[in-house]
């Protein structure tokens, strides 16, 4: 990596302060073109990774005998992605984010690879974890850059971008992905997704280093890694691994993982955010908080999608991943939505209005364990979520660079990831217990013995009990939505 954390001395960065004082000119413009196309295409990769491996995983967790631990197979990649977030914050505002997305990309590509070739359920699980350091190292390091390289009056425009990167995915990765799993088996979904890699290597991170490479004020001294909040990350990622862990097991003694995840969870967290994030704090405590409500809920809920239609309703890996495609394009009408500049004074309802269509959707899903209710109603509801999701998501990046000043863009980013992910483990956590507690580890073999669609629909709670309860979160992140800006005095 060192030549990739090499730069030219002659190529000095602009400065976070230096671009937001830049007029004019678009994402697409001369001076940003190969920036955008590059970053862009990371996010492609990352969306067609999780559009098709979310199509493929109820197949693999069948075939390797773990549906029981089925959230984990998400969770494990949130968890680990938590330290990559924080080291990726620290390394970025230290040496640029250029080594943090090489680095980021190479580990996302080997966990694919661990994955596709496990012979065990927890195996497959380490891949996961692999990847998600990768992935967290990958997603502040974009943050970083969009933060350094692009005007305050841009960045709403390329996070709408990033969001339209999903449509292609979305609508492509679950037919190809289901077709594959189908006719070659789930394997090859994982191992074939990382000879993607090779292209946004290729382009984004020669752009990156003409544009945003190294420290964000060069002749400062180089800050020193803050290893406190590295040891707190790690904790974070520890405890929210046992929180995960207990809530699975469900036995007596899982008790003690529990106690031990949440003495390490707790205090490293609230080192780790903005203060005042859990009291919902107007400002960016709140903009921190809402996206890890609006994130984790979603996600949780969306992670069980496929495995409800496949072993609910009978419907083959393809159709069942199919049903969220169509949320793709909604999700980047969101995001192209708030980007617009009339949408500006009204951003705060934007978002409100946003959170009460996911609470909607996800509480509209749970509908089609009612036979009378056709499968394709999921599709409807998930895409009227997503476009509340573009909505919000896009505009909690916004408002947190909005924020945040130069030299704690890494840092702030990390910290808003921090809340996406730790809230995706913990609400998975506690979606993956309910599931397992009313027989969810069941309806997995169900499934596989399974003849006819009937066969596999004697447990519709254990999946209630996991949609029900994310919509209610959603409801929570309606009211801290309208929170995000510090009132005038």
């Amino acid at each position: 990596m060192s030549a990739l954390e090499s730069r030219d001395s002659d190529v000095a960065p602009p400065s976070a302060a230096a671009a937001a004082t830049t007029g004019g000119g678009s994402v697409l413009d001369r001076e940003h073109r190969a920036l955008s196309i590059g970053v862009v295409s990371v996010v492609l990769l990352v969306a067609f990774e999780a559009t098709a491996v979310g199509t493929a995983m109820p197949v693999a967790a069948r075939e390797l005998n773990g549906v029981s631990l089925y959230a984990f197979a998400f969770s494990a990649y949130f968890t680990t992605s938590l330290f990559g977030m924080v080291l990726s914050g620290q390394w970025s505002d230290r040496n640029g984010p250029l080594a943090p997305l090489a680095s980021g990309i190479s580990a996302f590509a080997a966990g694919l690879l661990l994955s596709g070739t496990a012979g065990t359920m927890w195996l497959f699980i380490l891949g996961r974890a692999v990847q998600g350091l990768g992935g967290g190292l990958v997603i502040v390091a974009l943050y970083v850059v969009v933060s350094r390289a692009y005007a305050e009056h841009l960045r709403p425009a390329i996070m709408a971008a990033f969001a339209a990167a999903w449509v292609v995915p979305s609508v492509v990765g679950p037919l190809a992905s289901g077709t594959i799993t189908e006719h070659l088996g789930w394997r090859w979904v994982f191992v074939g997704i990382p000879a993607l890699v090779v292209f946004p290597l290729a382009l984004a991170l020669p752009a990156i280093r003409r544009t945003a490479s190294g420290p964000a004020d060069p002749g400062a001294p180089l800050p020193p890694y803050d290893r406190r909040r590295l040891r707190l990350a790690l904790a974070v990622s520890l405890g929210a691994a046992l929180l995960q862990y207990a809530g699975q097991e469900l036995r007596w003694f899982s008790v003690l993982p529990a106690v031990a995840g949440a003495a390490l969870l707790v205090p490293a967290v609230r080192g780790l955010l903005p203060r005042g994030t859990y009291r919902a704090v107007r400002g960016l405590p709140s903009v921190v908080l809402l996206r890890g409500i609006s994130a984790g809920a979603f996600i949780a809920a969306e992670s069980f999608v496929p495995l409800m239609l496949v072993t609910q309703r009978g419907l083959s890996p393809t159709l069942a991943g199919l049903s969220l495609a169509v949320g793709g394009l909604t999700w980047a009408l969101g995001s192209y939505v708030q980007s617009r500049p009339r949408t500006e004074p009204y951003r705060e309802r934007l978002m409100v209005v946003g959170m009460v269509l996911v609470a909607a959707a996800i509480a509209a899903a749970p509908s089609v364990l009612i036979e009378a209710v056709p499968a394709w109603m999921v599709a409807v509801a998930w895409a009227f979520g997503c476009f509340g999701m573009g909505l919000v998501i896009a505009s909690t990046s916004v408002l947190l660079l909005k924020l945040s000043a130069p030299e704690e863009a890494g840092a702030n980013s990390a910290a808003l990831q921090i809340s996406d992910g730790l809230s995706n483990v913990l609400l998975l956590a506690a979606g993956g217990a309910a599931f397992a507690a009313l027989g969810g580890g069941a309806v997995g073999r169900a499934a596989a013995g399974a003849t006819d669609a009937a066969g596999v629909g004697s447990h519709p709670a254990a999946f209630a009990a996991v949609f029900l309860p994310m919509a209610a979160v959603a409801v929570v992140g309606a009211w801290v939505a309208t929170r995000l800006e510090a009132r005038s005095a």
